[in-house]
């Protein structure tokens, strides 16, 4: 495959042109890549510069990856083997109650807020402390080895010894616990790492044991407290009690209040009210009896007052009467029968007349006594009436009274009554505390003991290669990109683009040992002459016009091959028919004529000064349509020849005798050179060499040269490593036999046909 190709290839080639067609916007400008400036989108993941980037960095990682593979097996291999025992716990949010109170177990945490509690508990250094003495494992020097602790030193009292021990079993217990909750149940299991199995069960069963165990203690220390509490908040309200019970006494007698109960409902004891109240009701109820018992008197009073006497319904209704008037009949009957046989003045008949004149004497005088018992009754009810009436006004104002002093009665039988029901109630709740706190109910119990594992459980083997591969890969991954990151030299193409923001115009490779530049330009199946082929292509495209008439060919430092690439570029266009002229513009060191072979004489260092018109200096060369000026005698001060009017005038006539005019100039960093020529020129060429120009120089020099607001071409890549570098998915393999095979090949067919 072609460099040229290669440069042209793809997305590459399409980059390539677009930026080679006059668009400024696209080259370097202020050291900055053209990828961050605005108007061009940041950059997507490139997988395959990753890929680039592992291929370099291979031997870094596969070395960190061996060396994390072999550090991680052989701490895996001299670890100590630890064994897992595990204890399984039901954890009930709520205990099961015994008795129907709001007393036990319950917990205003709810959800995972009470098992979270509960995990945490499991954990706390108070569990450990009650575990390292239930089971002894502070109580000698022995006991702390089997938990895989050295006993503290030597030295102090018993007592500060034993506390050590202590410590050092609880830090340890602590750091080998491990508490895991079932997923989505209410099971939880604990376990311990130790050395040896059966320890470690032993521990485990400690914890769950002596877990269920502190939590009965905190309920009945809980209990404890609340019957203090109880007693406490009693003995207090019992006072308040008194004292209000005493209070509202006082002041009834004071105010002369008397409150009775009033009958309830069945029998049973209802309201309290005063007495005066009492009074004013009974007698508001006597009052309107009374007046409904006058209203009626008066209408008989009324009835009888306006009739005659024996009208009256209660004198024809009188027994009395009623005897008396058939008597009286009767004897008026006699007297009238008698009358026809005696005379009026008869004695008997006299008799009877005055018989019959006592019975009418007696009916009237009844009649008279039912008529004033009429209206003694009415008047009677009218004198009671206005009686109770006088009663119910003087009650009336009593009880307004009585309201009005019985406010703060009130309000003292509130707070008595208040008082009352507090006392009441904690009567009620230290009974219940005192029933419930002796009864042994856990929300917490065993599903599974402990029991000696028999394989231990860490390290894990395959578990502990897989961290440690991915550790090492990881650290070689990091490392990479740091190297990366830190990287100042410009290596390959994508350097040149992604560093500088610059297109890459051409790849010169790097020649073997004892090939010179001229013999692998003389050869034109080479891949240096290639190279050279493939940039003067490029330089077709740079500009509108094809390759510029003018331009100058620079690099940032000396000996990156600058000289040999203008003398390349001139060559090959002057091999497709094009009149060239190669200027060394080098006016500080020049070389290009001992590449030439010509002498040095004169040159442009004449023209620039005026001593010298073109057709002096220019010289033929042995390669046809190729001109050559040479720098001439050193001068003093190149910069202001490079800056007089003399060099516009030089390439003005030039343009007229020459397609194109290639200078060879000097190095960017440090002379003030290259700028001035970089502005007067058509375009500047920029040269780097392959893990040669640092970034920063490289940097440095475009801005230098972008100061004239010149027009950057490309770059130029030279002493390219094309055996030991893949760029873009390509092998850079500078191999062009195979257009030779190739062609003995059909001479070969040719022969057997």
């Amino acid at each position: 495959m072609m460099l040229g190709d290669n440069n042209f290839a793809g997305e590459r080639g399409r980059r390539l042109r677009d930026q080679s067609w006059g668009s400024d916007e696209t080259t370097f400008a202020g050291g900055d890549p053209a990828w961050t400036q605005p108007g061009h989108e940041q950059p997507t993941v490139d997988l395959a510069a990753i890929w680039q980037l592992a291929l370099k960095y291979r031997f870094l990682m596969i070395g960190c990856f061996l060396a994390a593979l072999v550090v991680g097996t052989a701490v895996t291999l001299l670890t100590t083997p630890l064994y897992t025992a595990q204890a399984t716990l039901q954890i009930d949010r709520e205990a099961a109650r015994v008795f129907n109170t709001e007393e036990g177990t319950s917990d205003t945490l709810q959800g995972m807020e009470f098992f979270e509690t509960q995990y945490g508990l499991l954990r706390s250094r108070s569990l450990a402390e009650r575990v390292v003495e239930t089971l002894g494992l502070a109580s000698s020097n022995e006991a702390l080895a089997s938990l895989g602790v050295e006993a503290p030193a030597a030295g102090g009292t018993a007592a500060s010894q034993a506390a050590a021990r202590r410590a050092a079993a609880v830090k340890a217990l602590q750091a080998n616990l491990s508490v895991s909750p079932v997923r989505s149940s209410r099971l939880v299991a604990v376990g311990y790492d130790n050395p040896n199995p059966g320890v470690a069960a032993r521990i485990a069963n400690g914890f769950a044991e002596n877990f269920i165990q502190a939590n009965l203690d905190r309920k009945f220390e809980s209990s404890a407290y609340a019957r203090e509490f109880l007693e406490e908040r009693i003995a207090q309200t019992k006072e308040r009690l008194e004292s209000a019970e005493r209070q509202l006494v006082a002041y009834a007698a004071n105010q002369q209040i008397i409150n009775v109960a009033e009958p309830g409902e069945g029998g049973e004891s209802g309201a309290s009210g005063s007495l005066t109240s009492s009074n004013l009701v009974a007698a508001n109820t006597a009052l309107a009896q009374a007046r409904a018992a006058r209203v009626a008197a008066e209408e008989r009073w009324r009835s009888a007052r306006g009739v005659s006497l024996m009208a009256l319904p209660e004198v024809l209704q009188n027994s009395t009467i009623q005897r008396l008037t058939e008597q009286r009949a009767l004897l008026e009957g006699e007297y009238q029968q008698k009358l026809s046989l005696y005379q009026p003045d008869y004695p008997e008949m006299v008799r009877l007349k005055a018989r019959i004149e006592e019975a009418d004497s007696q009916i009237l005088t009844i009649a008279g006594n039912i008529r004033t018992s009429i209206q003694s009754q009415y008047e009677i009810a009218a004198n009671q009436e206005r009686s109770l009436q006088a009663a119910v006004t003087g009650l009336t104002g009593d009880v307004l009274d009585l309201r009005d002093r019985s406010i703060q009665y009130n309000i003292l039988q509130r707070e008595l009554d208040t008082t009352r029901t507090l006392y009441e109630g904690l009567l009620q709740r230290y009974k219940e505390v005192g029933v419930t706190g002796g009864v042994a109910s856990n929300n917490i119990s065993i599903v599974d003991l402990a029991t000696p594992p028999q394989t231990p459980s860490k390290p894990d083997f395959l578990l502990n290669i897989a961290l440690s591969a991915l550790l090492g890969l990881g650290l070689g991954v990091v490392a990479a990109f740091l190297l990366e990151a830190l990287d100042e030299s410009v290596a390959t193409p994508d350097d040149v683009e992604t560093k500088l923001g610059v297109s890459v115009l051409g790849v010169v490779p790097l020649l073997e040992k004892g090939q010179t530049t001229s013999d692998a330009l003389a050869d034109i199946r080479s891949g240096f002459s290639e190279a050279y082929y493939s940039l003067r292509t490029a330089l077709q495209f740079s500009t509108p016009d094809g390759a510029p008439s003018s331009m100058l060919v620079s690099s940032a430092r000396p000996a990156e091959g600058k000289s040999t690439t203008a003398y390349a570029v001139a060559l090959n266009l002057a091999r497709v028919g094009k009149r060239v002229l190669l200027v060394d513009g080098d006016l500080r060191n020049p070389s290009m004529h001992r590449v030439i072979g010509v002498e040095n004489e004169r040159g442009m260092s004449n023209l620039l000064s005026g001593s010298a018109e073109l057709a002096a200096v220019v010289q033929r060369t042995r390669e046809e349509n190729l001109f050559f000026i040479p720098c001439g005698p050193l001068p003093p001060n190149p910069a202001e020849l490079w800056g007089g009017d003399r060099l516009r005038q030089f390439l003005t006539e030039a343009r007229g005798n020459f397609d194109h005019i290639v200078f060879d100039g000097p190095p960017v960093l440090g002379f003030a050179d290259a700028p001035l020529l970089a502005a007067a020129v058509q375009g500047v060429l920029f040269v780097l060499e392959s893990r040669g120009t640092r970034r920063g120089q490289a940097r440095g020099a475009l801005r230098r040269i972008q100061v004239g607001r010149a027009h950057l071409l490309g770059a130029v890549l030279t002493k390219f490593n094309a055996k030991s570098t893949s760029y873009g998915g390509y092998d850079y393999a500078y191999d062009y036999h195979y257009g030779a095979e190739q062609a003995g090949n059909d001479a070969r067919k040719g022969d057997l046909g």
